[in-house]
């Protein structure tokens, strides 16, 4: 039986390390006994229930899943939310306050941040409140299919305006007409200024549209026989307008000679990029783009995640 004598001793220790955040050497020298005493009264005080360690994660977060989900491709990290409400806007509005939440404590002062475009990554740019100084840099050129709400020219005006930092937009279209249009509009001077900073992103935000099943901004920007021909290559999925197939090899089309955005190599140069996609219809798109290695931090759903993890899924290989 402890008696009171040793239950203050092992109370008063525990609690200038726990609360206090004293080092063992420290406590050592302060109660006169060894730092290998201390440890030993450390580990008794866990053992016997003096000290008790609760993990209390948000209940939006499932932080298992999260970490399983990191482990099986590979991530830095993965951010799993719970979704509890039905419909596109309730996941894409769940997704964008994880993300946002995430880059506000992710991405230091004097970095410089590439924004993509997508509706969930709209849902993010409008729960942004806090984000350290950074350039902003705008990674695909304009789709017309996007509301001025959701355009990556708005997305990236949103951000710098929360951060405070200078912002690169692409006054230019995402797709054109051939590849000698695109050429021409890349040598512009506004354009060519924020392309030429793709080479400097430290952390890039992307979103991952799917061509199979077609649940994708750029797929439907497309005209049909070019979705088709795209399909019978095997084009899975799309970041960026960067093709992937099911293994998660980007492909090389004629399209990538015809869109203004940030290429494979620049993307994958990047030293942190953020995927945030959710949806069971873009499971075997976010399977391959995380089979590219392309992707660091993944911020999805639960259910989505559950699937990617499945034996029968379209998962890691």
């Amino acid at each position: 039986m402890v008696g009171p004598v040793e239950l203050l001793q092992a109370a008063t220790i525990a609690r200038r390390y726990y609360i206090d955040g004293m080092s063992k050497l420290d406590i050592a020298d302060q109660c006169g006994l060894s730092r290998y005493k201390v440890a030993r009264i450390l580990e008794k005080a866990l053992a016997t229930g003096l000290v008790r360690i609760e993990l209390s994660v948000p209940a939006e977060l499932d932080a298992a899943l999260s970490e399983e989900l990191a482990a099986a491709f590979a991530l830095r990290q993965a951010v799993v939310v719970n979704t509890p409400e039905d419909g596109e806007q309730a996941l894409r509005r769940s997704l964008g306050q994880a993300a946002a939440q995430l880059l506000a404590e992710i991405v230091t002062e004097g970095e410089i941040l590439g924004m993509a475009m997508g509706r969930t990554l709209s849902a993010m740019t409008a729960q942004l409140t806090r984000l350290a100084p950074c350039t902003v840099v705008q990674l695909t050129g304009v789709l017309s299919s996007m509301t001025i709400a959701e355009s990556s020219v708005e997305l990236v005006r949103r951000v710098s305006a929360v951060s405070g930092g200078n912002a690169y937009p692409i006054y230019a279209p995402l797709i054109v007409s051939d590849a000698s249009v695109a050429e021409t509009l890349r040598r512009e001077p506004g354009v060519a200024e924020a392309l030429r900073r793709h080479t400097q992103v430290t952390t890039a935000v992307i979103a991952i549209g799917s061509l199979n099943p077609p649940n994708s901004t750029v797929y439907d920007a497309l005209p049909n026989p070019e979705r088709q021909a795209l399909r019978k290559l095997g084009a899975q999925a799309e970041c960026c307008a960067i093709l992937m197939n099911n293994n998660g090899q980007i492909l090389p089309t004629e399209l990538a000679q015809r869109v203004i955005a940030i290429t494979g190599d620049q993307l994958r140069n990047v030293p942190h990029v953020i995927a945030v996609a959710g949806g069971r219809a873009k499971s075997k798109a976010m399977a391959a783009t995380l089979r590219s290695g392309l992707v660091h931090t993944l911020v999805t759903d639960a259910a989505n995640a559950r699937l990617l993890l499945a034996p029968s899924s379209p998962g890691p290989t």
